[in-house]
């Protein structure tokens, strides 16, 4: 299944920008747990690459609610993440997407995404939050809770992928 990042991409190639990438997203992985391994798997990829080359894209943190995770355990690994990123590369952020089989989970969710866009603004990152549009959004909550609850289908990766390559941050890398 192409997921978002595939598809966001293919569409900038099939623009004709030359483009590498990599989807280093894992299941069920908390903010924290991308914060400690992101740096060891970036490196040998972006190493042969000058500074102006590179490009990083960071979305996390619906499985810090999901796992109920402490709110300010997510700050630290978003400043953490955001901190270092900078120094490697361009960054841009998207916020948690919605769990649509766990409604508990959204006031959570809501929290984490206005979290996250503070920190965002105070670090200079681009944030592109996408919980409400895709609770709007009636492919990606019904393929998601046809699912696992938080992965969609074809349908919802691509209103995903509509809302990126509409969003100005990311078309102003490719113009």
């Amino acid at each position: 299944m192409l997921g978002w990042v595939g598809r966001i991409c293919a569409d900038k190639a099939a623009q004709g920008h030359d483009i590498t990438v990599y989807n280093l997203g894992i299941r069920g992985q908390t903010s924290a747990e991308i914060a400690r391994r992101w740096p060891a798997e970036a490196r040998p990829r972006l190493a042969s690459l000058p500074f102006s080359q590179r490009r990083l894209v960071f979305s996390f943190g619906a499985n810090d609610a999901a796992q109920n995770r402490p709110p300010e355990e997510t700050r630290t690994s978003t400043e953490a993440i955001l901190d270092h990123a900078q120094s490697v590369a361009p960054t841009l952020l998207i916020g948690p997407a919605p769990i649509a089989d766990t409604p508990s989970a959204e006031s959570h969710l809501r929290h984490l995404t206005e979290m996250m866009a503070e920190v965002s603004r105070n670090k200079g990152v681009p944030f592109l939050p996408i919980l409400s549009p895709l609770q709007r959004d009636s492919a990606w909550i019904s393929e998601a809770l046809a699912n696992d609850g938080a992965h969609p289908g074809a349908g919802g990766y691509a209103a995903l992928a509509r809302l990126i390559g509409n969003w100005q941050p990311w078309q102003d890398w490719f113009s």
